[in-house]
């Protein structure tokens, strides 16, 4: 049956299968072109901006770190450009064997290694590490040769940081240390990670640490122009950071030397201030420590070896070590007593050699005891009979009211972080420090070995230092500070850090007086009356001896039956000289025995060298003041090193004006962060080494606390 056909039908069907193709079609052109338009029209400035992006990288300049000068110019604290060789672990498939093939290229000590190894643990995988740091100029033209070979491994131009002087005054400046994971944290939550963009260190401890936003700086920028595969091609802008500001320290940094050379292998700590000002002018912990192994990173083997070492020179101990004060708390005793009226000048007390309290025998450092004593000769002679009898007679609580306005138990503020507080106890004291109730309660014979600076004081030999220099000031505290101003490196304004005194002590003059002149009286009759012999000056004192262990009723202490770790502190306070003091001082010589055996000889040096610019007898004047040069190698082959600082032999009393504007932290000609490195030689093509091609010369750049005795004995 043949079918019928309805052309009319089919052509209208054809017709509308047109229409919608032809209505997709113009959709889908519709489409494109709002699409074009949205890109091209609306949305051209944003696209615009991101293809500048992506044709201009802008990359951080970190800035100058401020410098550290001593209170004569001497620099303490540098910068110094130069290259270094940084991995990308990240980029590396195997990096111990590119760092075994690094090692045929340049040299990689175990050291290196090390090192590297403990920043990698601490760093994340994209992060760029260093491996060398301080290349020469031969060993950047190897590696320029072959650097084809490595890829993921960059040489980088980078600021160093550098302590010439090397272990001296390394508790006081510190050191920096990269920014670790941390640090990183601490930054993002004070909202400062911007501001260390491109900067890899940051002060760790000491100066460096404390004053860590005046000297880091505000980082710059540079814009280079780059490929798609992100070469650089040139540089189009560059703005320079801002330098960090310069610290002026009140540190005399020949006295400080020449003080840790005179405490030998000794350990101990030392605080000299100037009363009138509040400058520190020497802070000395012995032993000391090497700061510039810090600054790259330290690797195990050598912080195993510095955290273990049985000395601890890691301990800042003028500003952490809690002692005992012994004998040197007995001026401050005396000076309490006038102004409570629980003494006066001129009344005798007998001092037999012991005070019973019970049936408690208290011994006096003298068997048979100083007989008949006064206020003066009580402090001349080191009576401890006496103040048994006025610690009794004041009261724990009293002695605690006095005593902190002085700043015992108190922080005193210095500009330095991990500062301890110590024990200036009372009755309130022990209800807090104990929890069982029995050891609550105050006990009344606690109080009598108060007097004698044992039982439970234990104060820093800062504190001390800065308790004598307040008393030598007429009781007008001055804070204590290292940094004595911080210069502005542009204008060369400079700030000070303590413009004026903090509080004054309403003590009377007379009383005053009469506490220097017993302290007069130890160095011309009393205990420190030979080491004082031959002064040109008047100088005040007072010796203590601290024992570290009770001594049984009826028993002698013998210091050569004791093991040497466990026999008494020396220790030392004095001013000097003593109608108008120029610089007041406290000193420990850890196991040093009796006062005037350690720690007075070195007070007594230390003033003359200060106030007369005198050196011990047969005491070569160059003597411990050895500059440190801990980048020997980059200057070899040099006529001089530009760096090098010396140190000014003169009398260090008279003061020296210091230059207006410090010399700048990074010399000119030396590179910089972001300056181009020479060009990769191409891959050789015969089997041999191309020549390198030639490169431009490049300048280099305290004691644990001990538990206090609560029985005297004989000393």
């Amino acid at each position: 049956m043949t079918e019928i056909r309805n052309a009319e039908r089919e052509l209208r069907e054809f017709r509308l299968r047109l229409l919608v193709a032809a209505g997709f079609v113009l959709t889908l052109f519709g489409l494109v072109l709002a699409r074009y338009v949205w890109l091209q029209v609306i949305q051209h400035d944003r696209f615009s901006t991101d293809a500048e992006r992506n044709r201009i990288s802008v990359l951080p300049i970190p800035p100058n770190r401020g410098l550290i000068v001593d209170r004569k110019g001497v620099v303490l604290a540098r910068n110094y450009s130069g290259y270094t060789l940084e991995i990308t672990p990240a980029k590396v498939k195997d990096v111990e064997a590119t760092i075994d093939a690094l090692a045929e290229v340049v040299e990689i000590t175990p050291r290196d290694r090390r090192r590297f190894k403990k920043l990698r643990e601490d760093s994340k995988r994209f992060e760029s590490l260093p491996i060398r740091t301080r290349l020469t100029d031969e060993e950047v033209a190897r590696f320029v040769t072959n650097r084809f070979r490595f890829p993921g491994v960059e040489l980088q131009a980078r600021l160093f940081r550098q302590y010439p002087l090397g272990e001296t005054a390394s508790h006081v400046i510190g050191y920096i240390g990269r920014i670790s994971q941390k640090d990183a944290e601490r930054l993002e939550q004070e909202d400062l990670d911007e501001a260390y963009r491109g900067i890899e260190h940051i002060g760790k401890e000491g100066l460096e640490r404390f004053y860590e936003r005046e000297l880091v700086g505000t980082p710059g920028s540079e814009e280079v122009e780059v490929t798609a595969a992100g070469r650089a091609v040139r540089t189009l802008a560059r703005s320079a950071g801002t330098p960090g500001k310069n610290l002026i320290l009140s540190v005399d940094i020949s006295l400080q030397q020449r003080i840790e050379g005179w405490f030998g292998d000794r350990r101990g700590a030392l605080v000299a201030i100037e009363p009138k000002t509040g400058d520190v002018l020497a802070f000395v912990s012995k032993p000391t420590f090497d700061p510039n192994l810090f600054v790259e990173g330290i690797d195990a083997d050598t912080w195993k070896e510095l955290n273990e070492n049985i000395d601890k020179p890691l301990i800042n101990r003028p500003l952490t070590g809690l002692y005992p004060p012994g004998s040197t708390y007995k001026p401050f005793m005396a000076l309490a007593a006038l102004e409570g009226g629980y003494r006066t000048p001129e009344k005798l007390y007998s001092d037999p050699g012991f005070y019973m309290f019970g049936n408690h025998m208290f011994r006096d450092s003298k068997p048979g005891g100083w007989g008949a004593v006064d206020l003066v000769k009580s402090i001349a002679v080191s009576s401890d009979v006496y103040y048994y009898i006025l610690a009794n007679d004041m009261g724990v609580d009293a002695i605690h009211d006095f005593m902190k306005p002085w700043g015992f138990g108190q922080l005193t503020g210095i500009d330095l972080q991990g500062e301890r507080r110590g024990i200036l106890p009372s009755k309130d004291w022990k209800q807090r420090a104990f929890r069982k109730p029995e050891q609550k309660r105050w006990i009344p014979g606690e109080t009598i070995s108060l007097g004698i600076g044992q039982g439970y004081n234990t104060f820093t030999i800062l504190q001390l230092a800065h308790a004598t220099a307040t008393l030598a000031n007429g009781g007008v505290v001055m804070k204590p500070h290292l940094v004595k101003a911080v210069e502005d490196p542009k204008t060369g304004q400079r700030t000070p850090t303590v413009p004026k005194e903090s509080y004054r002590i309403p003590v009377k003059p007379e009383n005053i007086e009469l506490v220097k002149r017993g302290m007069l009286a130890v160095n011309e009759s009393g205990t420190g009356a030979r080491v004082f012999a031959g002064a040109q000056y008047n100088a005040a004192g007072k010796t203590g001896t601290v024992q570290l262990f009770t001594i049984k009723q009826g028993e002698k202490y013998v210091a050569s039956r004791v093991a040497e770790r466990l026999r008494d502190h020396s220790l030392y306070i004095a001013f000097a000289p003593a109608e108008d003091p120029k610089i007041a001082l406290a000193v420990i010589v850890e196991n040093g025995g009796f006062g005037a055996a350690s720690a007075a000889p070195i007070a007594r040096k230390v003033f003359d060298y200060y106030l007369l610019g005198k050196l011990p007898e047969g005491e070569k004047p160059d003597a411990y003041m050895q500059t440190v040069n801990v980048d020997s190698e980059l200057f070899e082959g040099r006529e001089s090193n530009p760096f090098e600082q010396k140190i000014p032999e003169d009398n260090p009393d008279r003061p020296t004006e210091l230059p207006r504007t410090l010399p700048p932290a990074v010399p000119e000609g030396v590179p910089q962060p972001g300056d181009k490195l020479p060009a990769p030689a191409p891959p050789p093509t015969d089997g041999k080494t191309p020549p390198a091609a030639p490169l431009r010369q490049s300048a280099t750049a305290p004691a644990p606390r001990q538990r206090s005795p609560r029985t005297r004995r004989p000393a």
